[in-house]
Order: C-alpha cells, then sequence, then structure tokens
C-alpha cells in the first residue's frame, strides 16, 4: 500500500502502516516470535532494535506506536540531545495527567541512533523508564554491548534485525511496481532486479532510494522499461565491478586472501582497491582481514591479529575514505608477515576428534574442589601446581581423559615465531619423557 504525500521519498511512502505489511524479520514477527508476541499480548515493553541500516527498525517502533495505541515521541541523537529529552519528559508527563480522561494512552519515545548519545544522556532516561512514564524504544546500528550504557541495557530487551534477503527485496521491487508508486516506471528486466537486489546488500531504504533515481531518469528519457544495460549507463558508476554476494564477489574476495596468504603484497593491494572500488563494505573486509591473520599467521606472528583488529578499530573511528588506509596498511602487513595454518589446522583436528568421540569424564586430579564433599571425594588429590615444580613445569603430568592417548593436534611450523615455539615444545616433552 502507497501511503503518504506524492512529494515523501519512495521509502516513507512505502513504509508498512501495519504489520501485515512488513517484509522481513520473519525471526522476530513471525508466527510465535517474539516480536510478534509483543504485538499481539497489547503489552509494549521497553527494547532496542539493533541491526544495519534500511532493515525496519523505525518501521517497527511506528508499528509499536500504533498497534498500542501510544502517544508517539521521536527524538535523533544524530541532532538532539537533553533538551529534546528534557522536552520528551515533559510532554509525557503532560499526557500522563491527562491519561484519566483519554483513556489511559501510553507514550512511546523513540531514540534512534540511540549509541550517538553519551553516558549522561543515556542516563537521563533511566528514572522515567524505571517509572514507567513511557516506554523506551532505542534504534542502533552498533552493537549495544559496546554502546548503550548497562543501566539501561538492564531494562531493555535487545532484537537483532538482520539484513534483508534477496528475495525480500525482490518482493519490495514487485510492490512498488504493482502499486505503481513510481508511474515512470513500468517494469524492471530480472537481470537487473538482480543487479538491484545485490547493490541494495541487504538495505531497504538504498533499494528504494536507487529506483527514486532510476525513475528520475527514465522520465527524462521517456524510458518506461528498466533493462539491465540501462542501468548500467545510468548508475554504472554506482553498480560497476561485481555484484555484491554474487560469483565474482566472492572471487575477487578468494584472489585477495589467496595473494595475502601467497605473500604477495603488492596483488593484495590490487585486490583489496578493487573490492573498495567496486562498493564492497570496508566493514566486511575488515572481518576478513581478521581472519587472515588467525588462519595463514597464526602463531608465526602474532602481532597480525593485532593489527587486523585495530585497522577494524580505526576504520570505525574514521570510516571512508580515511580509514580505508588502515586496511590497506594491515594487508600489506598480513601479505608480508611469516605464515602458519598450525593452529588453524590444530583447531579443526581437535574440533573433529570431539565430535566424534565420546563425552570423556574430566580427571578427578583435574577437577575444582571448592567444598568440603567434593575434596572427599578426591576431586584436585594429586594434582600437581605447576608453578611450584622446577623451571614451572610439571614435568610426566597427563592433562587429558584417563585411558585417553594423548593426540598431537598442534604442529608449529619453522617459520616466525613459530621456530621458537617449536623448540620449547620439543623441550618440554623431554622433560616429559623424563619425568
Amino acid at each position: 500500500m502507497v501511503t503518504s504525500s506524492s512529494h515523501s521519498p519512495l521509502a516513507e511512502r512505502l513504509r508498512p502502516q501495519h504489520l501485515g505489511e512488513v517484509i522481513g524479520q520473519q525471526h522476530l514477527l513471525g508466527p510465535g516470535m517474539p516480536l510478534r508476541i509483543a504485538f499481539e499480548s497489547g503489552q509494549p515493553h521497553s527494547c532496542i532494535l539493533w541491526g544495519p541500516p534500511g532493515v525496519g527498525k523505525t518501521t517497527i517502533a511506528r508499528l509499536m506506536a500504533s498497534s498500542f495505541d501510544a502517544h508517539f515521541i521521536t527524538i535523533s541523537a544524530v541532532l538532539g540531545g537533553v533538551k529534546e529529552i528534557r522536552e520528551a519528559v515533559e510532554q509525557a508527563s503532560i499526557w500522563q495527567g491527562q491519561g484519566q480522561g483519554q483513556g489511559g494512552k501510553r507514550t512511546l519515545v523513540f531514540v534512534d541512533e540511540v549509541h550517538r548519545f553519551n553516558k549522561s544522556q543515556q542516563d537521563a532516561f533511566l528514572p522515567h523508564v524505571e517509572s514507567g512514564l513511557f516506554i523506551f524504544i532505542g534504534a542502533t546500528t552498533e552493537n549495544p554491548s559496546f554502546e548503550v550504557n548497562s543501566a539501561l541495557l538492564s531494562r531493555a530487551v535487545v532484537y537483532v534485525l538482520q539484513p534483508l534477503a534477496g528475495a525480500d527485496l525482490k518482493q519490495i521491487v514487485a510492490k512498488v511496481l504493482a502499486g505503481q508508486a513510481l508511474p515512470a516506471i513500468e517494469s524492471i528486466a530480472s537481470d537487473a532486479v538482480e543487479r538491484l537486489v545485490a547493490h541494495a546488500d541487504g538495505d531497504a531504504r538504498r533499494l528504494l532510494n536507487t529506483l527514486e533515481t532510476l525513475s528520475v531518469a527514465a522520465r527524462a528519457e521517456k524510458i518506461s522499461a528498466i533493462t539491465d544495460a540501462w542501468l548500467l549507463k545510468v548508475l554504472g558508476q554506482q553498480l560497476r565491478r561485481y555484484d555484491k554476494g554474487g560469483e565474482q564477489f566472492y572471487d575477487t574476495m578468494s584472489a585477495l586472501h589467496k595473494s595475502v596468504r601467497g605473500s604477495d603484497p603488492d596483488a593484495a593491494l590490487y585486490w583489496l582497491t578493487r573490492m573498495l572500488d567496486g562498493g564492497a563494505e570496508p566493514r566486511y573486509l575488515a572481518r576478513r582481514l581478521i581472519r587472515m591473520a588467525s588462519e595463514d599467521i597464526g602463531l608465526a606472528d602474532p602481532r597480525a591479529l593485532r593489527l587486523a583488529l585495530d585497522a577494524t578499530e580505526v576504520y570505525e573511528r574514521l570510516g571512508s575514505p580515511e580509514g580505508e588506509l588502515a586496511l590497506a596498511q594491515c594487508v600489506v602487513y598480513l601479505a608480508v608477515a611469516p605464515k602458519s595454518n598450525a593452529v588453524y589446522q590444530a583447531f579443526n583436528e581437535a574440533r573433529a576428534l570431539v565430535k566424534k568421540d565420546g563425552t570423556r569424564p574430566v580427571p578427578l586430579h583435574l577437577r575444582n574442589a571448592p567444598t568440603k564433599l567434593m575434596k572427599a571425594l578426591d576431586y584436585g588429590k594429586n594434582y600437581r601446581y605447576a608453578h611450584d615444580e622446577a623451571d614451572g613445569f610439571a614435568a610426566g603430568e597427563n592433562y587429558f581423559p584417563d585411558g585417553m592417548a594423548a593426540p598431537v593436534f598442534y604442529r608449529p611450523v619453522r617459520r616466525g615465531l613459530e621456530i621458537k615455539i617449536a623448540d620449547k615444545l620439543d623441550e618440554l616433552k623431554l622433560k616429559n619423557s623424563k619425568g
């Protein structure tokens, strides 16, 4: 259903007016799911909606207000501050005082980008949430564990919203065409739809804004049928290189990873730049660099993992394009660092063994014994405290379950720091054999 003025942005005109119109987030809004139950119970509660842009956080908050017949106050943490919070409290207090005459309508305060508020600003909500003056709904694109005060977090349920799936985005395109929300566009070829969906990358607002841009161009050129070729001509700068989530995307990512693994910093920089130029999400690239540091370098150079985490944090602080330099620095370091997948292989072997092996009991000497009963049952008996042993090592001690042949998972390579680690392990094995 298309609503609002024809001059409003398409995303606003297509905003769902009731729960049945919401596309996506069925893990929260489907039958029997948490938010659906809250809607159907008629009992609103304070919550935080955490998810990427364009996935329905504001829509869900507005639907809560209408479904619960509540007054709705919106605060933008980007534009607002203590003044706006104070005004919301005053307005809620007025409505509460008029409650009996209005049938006791509740007030819902929606704070968009709540992570932008500092600690004192977030604290300003606490007494009013506690007293029940209003229901607090926060929306954030950042992890609430790090960005929202623990006191406020303890008073709100966190709901995690996911990027919209390709099928969801295609459904939105079909809705636009069926409702003639953009009269200049009568049809969109299937391959053009695929490209639009890939470009949207789970963000409904980006998809609708792109469609609006296409509508303006189509009207100017008197074109009503959108083809993939015309789409690339009009939005080529935005859509070029590859489809996010498509085969070319993963092929390029594979080339980047293999260039790092192959210790070629120039090739790694080339593929990183190709991905950034093609519109790849830098945060996704940062996550992959962290993975490379663990999988392909590991303990041969433990600094690599720290550098990857630092590069990710730098990008979070600076954004694009300034933060991309930190990613480039990280890629070069990872490429030239000594390589080892010994930990990666060891972890996979350990996981495979645990999966197929039975659940063996923990040996008595390795068990904790915090009570007298546990001590009476010989928990912890004969455990050798390594710090009291020569060189801080209890030679000959067994740390595996009784009756289990000690497997060897970790085999350090003779590169980087793992050369010293291998020598250390050889020395400990010799002591064990004599212990």
